[in-house]
Formats: structure tokens, C-alpha cells, sequence
């Protein structure tokens, strides 16, 4: 299908007209593929913090991790479980066990994910990609990948304070960049924290990718300024912006 027809007429540019100087990725879902590997990782956690696999209680709680797909995994077992030395366990259990899948079939980078990091950076944005995830398995992604130094900076939530959908780590991004305007920012996702973190920071182009997790719909009440098929879409959506025509 013609990418010209795929997109919205309504996506055509973003809200403002300022140059793009930073684009804040995603990771799992956006960048790169998830595999079932989140869902396997998360069912591990659950059954490690005693929660019976197919009863009713582990099943409410898998619904919840879907539909806060993109959070900071500690947000999501907090929100899970009332005691806090339970819910620490249980993300490092999730954690442990994610890696453990890396390390056994690795990871691959969603088609197009790498030359559209190359595109932004000879655009003349800067790229900063993030995750949910904690550093630990945020490096293991990245080092898989072959793709430590790839972006200008990664974070975590960690990093910054809080995860998505909070709007901090695209703000952190901002401040460790030394950019001017938080309008100049793009943030890719392919979740409704992406979008509602997005939105919340003040970026201008708050733009969803249909290869993760959450439907367009989703993406778009969640505050998406546009939604395209995938990141490799993003050069001709936002090369009438970039800093270098």
C-alpha cells in the first residue's frame, strides 16, 4: 500500500512548525521486536510471587500488564501488589527472567528501525531511545543489538524519576541534550503511555507506530498527533521538519 494513502490526511505535519532536534524512541515494540517475550517474562513474575497460573486473579493481573504496556514494570507491580518488598521481588523476577530470554534467542530490530535512527541523526536530530525496562536489561537489548552508542543517550526510569506515562524521561532527555524547546521534540511509541507521556511533556509530534502493542485507535485517544504502519514511515512524515533539508 502506498504510504501516501496509509496515512491520515490529518497527519501531514504536527501541531507546530518547529525543526525537530530530538526524537525520543521507544524500544520494545517501536524499535525493536517484543516476540512475546514481555508477556512470558511478566507470566514468570507473577507465578515466582505465587500468583497460580490460569486462575482468576493471574489472569486480572496479565490484563493489567497489557493495557499498561509501556509503563516502568516497577509502576505495574506496585499497582499489582499492596506490599512493596512483593512487588520489588516480582520485578526483579520479571527482569531476570527477560533477560534470560535475550540471552537465549536474542533480539532483532523492528525492519527499517536502524536506518531511520541513521536518518534522523544525518537529519540533524539528535535520538534518544527509551524503556520501561531497568538499565540492567535495557544494556542487555542494546548490546544484543549491537547498538550501544547507536543513540545519543538512553534512559530508563531510573534515569529520570518516574516511567511513562509521566513525562519524565523525555523531559530529562531534553535537559541532557541541551535543547531550547521542548517543541522540538518528536516522541515515537507504539503504546497509549507513549502518547499520553508524549503529550504531557509538551512535544509537538507525538506520533504512534502500529508494530507493538496497542491499536491505532487506542494511540490516538491516548493524544497521538499521528499514527504510520511502522518507524521506518517516520522519514517521510517528519523530513519537511527536519533541521537539515
Amino acid at each position: 500500500m502506498d504510504i501516501s494513502k496509509r496515512i491520515n490526511a490529518n497527519d501531514a505535519g504536527p501541531r507546530r512548525a518547529e525543526r525537530l532536534r530530538l526524537a525520543v524512541l521507544d524500544m520494545v515494540g517501536t524499535t525493536i521486536t517484543d516476540d512475546g517475550r514481555t508477556e512470558r517474562a511478566m507470566s514468570h513474575a507473577l507465578q515466582e510471587t505465587g500468583i497460580e497460573p490460569g486462575s482468576t486473579r493471574f489472569e486480572s493481573m496479565l490484563g493489567y500488564a497489557r493495557d499498561t504496556m509501556g509503563f516502568s514494570k516497577m509502576t505495574v507491580f506496585s499497582h499489582l501488589f499492596d506490599d512493596a518488598e512483593r512487588a520489588e521481588k516480582a520485578n526483579k523476577a520479571f527482569e531476570r527472567a527477560y533477560d534470560d530470554l535475550i540471552a537465549e534467542g536474542g533480539v532483532r530490530a523492528i525492519p527499517g528501525a536502524e536506518e531511520t535512527i541513521d536518518w534522523m541523526h544525518d537529519s540533524g536530530m539528535k535520538v534518544c531511545l527509551a524503556t520501561g525496562f531497568g538499565r540492567h536489561t535495557q544494556n542487555m537489548v542494546l548490546e544484543s543489538l549491537g547498538w550501544m552508542g547507536k543513540a545519543d543517550l538512553s534512559l530508563c526510569p531510573a534515569d529520570a524519576g518516574r516511567g511513562r506515562p509521566y513525562p519524565d524521561m523525555i523531559l530529562t532527555a531534553v535537559l541532557a541534550l541541551d535543547l531550547d524547546d521542548v517543541r522540538e521534540v518528536a516522541v515515537v511509541g507504539d503504546t497509549s503511555s507513549d502518547m499520553l507521556s508524549g503529550v504531557r511533556s509538551g512535544a509537538s509530534a507525538v506520533i504512534g507506530v502500529l508494530t507493538g502493542f496497542h491499536p491505532e485507535g487506542a494511540l490516538r485517544a491516548a493524544g497521538a498527533t499521528a499514527v504510520v504502519p511502522s518507524v521506518k514511515h517516520l522519514p517521510a512524515l517528519l523530513e519537511p521538519r527536519a533541521v537539515r533539508l
